[in-house]
């Protein structure tokens, strides 16, 4: 497919992965089942170093998080996500949900909290929303960042005064 220079092509965007996060097999397989036919490639870990090792070697759109691991809580395991995959949305998965779980998963920058058991459809909704809000965040930068260039271009165009060249100096392809 040939994209045109007008057109943001991102294949990490395109192929919307995500990690989950959870120590239960069947969670994780209940994720896949509701995400793959969705057109989402999941990946999945059961421990939080299995999580970091995944996201050593691939780069993934969304992490889900359980809150409870075997080797460390989900709060904890965020902000070693984030600083791996800062573009990432992360979203945190509980069955035992607290005021406390929720505000810490707020302060370490969670961008959803999700409660177990989960409905399908509102779980995908959840899921399509933090997709696109990525989506929007990835747009807005590449646009300032476009917006900035093209400002400074023609600034330099202004600010610059055309050159002279002496009427005695040799341009090639032009005989005396």
């Amino acid at each position: 497919m040939r994209y045109h220079s007008t057109e943001r092509y991102d294949p990490i965007m395109e192929r919307k992965s995500i990690l989950i996060v959870d120590d239960d097999p069947g969670i994780l397989n209940s994720f896949k089942e509701i995400l793959e036919p969705e057109g989402y490639d999941v990946d999945t870990a059961q421990t939080s170093s299995e999580a970091l090792e995944k996201c050593k070697a691939q780069l993934y759109n969304m992490a889900i998080i359980d809150i409870n691991l075997p080797d460390t809580e989900g709060t904890e395991l965020l902000p070693k996500i984030h600083e791996m995959l800062p573009k990432a949305r992360k979203i945190i998965l509980t069955g035992y949900p607290t005021l406390d779980n929720a505000v810490e998963s707020v302060n370490q920058q969670a961008d959803a909290y999700i409660i177990k058991p989960v409905n399908p459809k509102d779980f995908l909704k959840v899921i399509a929303e933090n997709m696109n809000k990525q989506t929007e965040a990835d747009v807005i930068t590449e646009d300032k960042v476009i917006g900035w260039i093209e400002s400074r271009y023609e600034e330099t165009k202004r600010n610059r005064s055309p050159r002279k060249v002496p009427a005695s100096a040799h341009v090639p392809g032009i005989e005396e």
